[in-house]
C-alpha cells in the first residue's frame, strides 16, 4: 500500500528522523506534535489554551497536506505537564471538535523536549476514500514480491534473471 508523507520543516523532524504525519489507505497517523513557533522554540511559553491551538494548527497543515483535515481525526491523544491546566486543555480541544468529537486520551507526564512547553498532541485521522492506487497489473504479467518482472527465462532461477528494484 501507498504510503505518503507530511514534514512541518521543525529542527527536530531532522535531528530525530520521523516525519508529522503518515498517511497509509485511508488512516493518517500525526506525530506528537508541540507548539513549536516554527524555529526551534517555543510558541506561546506558558499559556496551555494558545499552545493547544497551536498544535492543533501544525496538525491541520499536515493532515491538510495529506487531504484530510481535523474533522477525519478519529483519535486525540494529549500530553500536558500540568494536570491542573487540563481545563485550558480541554477548551481549545472542544471549540475545534464539538462538532465531530473523537476519542480522547489525556494523560500527565513529567515533561517535554522544552521546559516551557506545556503540552504535545498526537492524532489518528480516517478518511473517506484513500488515494488512488496505482493501476492493477495485468493477470498475464508474472509477479515477484508484488512487482512485475521481465519475460526473459521465467521462473527465475538467480537474482540476476530479476527486474532491477526487486530485491530491495
Amino acid at each position: 500500500m501507498a504510503r505518503q508523507r507530511a514534514f512541518s520543516g521543525t529542527p527536530w523532524e531532522e535531528q530525530v528522523g520521523y516525519c508529522r504525519a503518515l498517511r497509509v489507505g485511508q488512516q493518517i497517523f500525526v506525530s506528537g506534535t508541540a507548539p513549536s513557533d516554527g524555529q526551534g522554540g517555543t510558541f506561546a511559553p506558558g499559556d496551555a489554551y494558545a499552545q493547544t491551538k497551536r498544535c492543533f494548527e501544525i496538525i491541520q497543515q499536515a493532515l491538510v497536506e495529506l487531504d484530510a483535515d481535523l474533522s477525519d481525526v478519529v483519535r486525540t491523544r494529549i500530553y500536558i505537564t500540568d494536570m491542573s491546566r487540563w481545563a485550558e486543555v480541554a477548551q481549545a480541544h472542544h471549540e475545534l471538535f464539538a462538532d465531530h468529537p473523537p476519542v480522547n486520551t489525556t494523560v500527565e507526564i513529567p515533561a517535554l523536549m522544552q521546559p516551557d512547553m506545556l503540552v504535545e498532541i498526537e492524532v489518528d485521522a480516517l478518511c473517506e476514500a484513500a488515494l488512488p492506487q496505482p493501476p492493477p497489473v495485468s493477470r498475464t504479467q508474472s509477479m515477484i514480491l508484488g512487482r512485475p518482472i521481465q519475460r526473459s527465462g521465467l521462473p527465475p532461477t538467480r537474482g540476476s534473471d530479476l527486474d532491477e528494484g526487486c530485491l530491495d
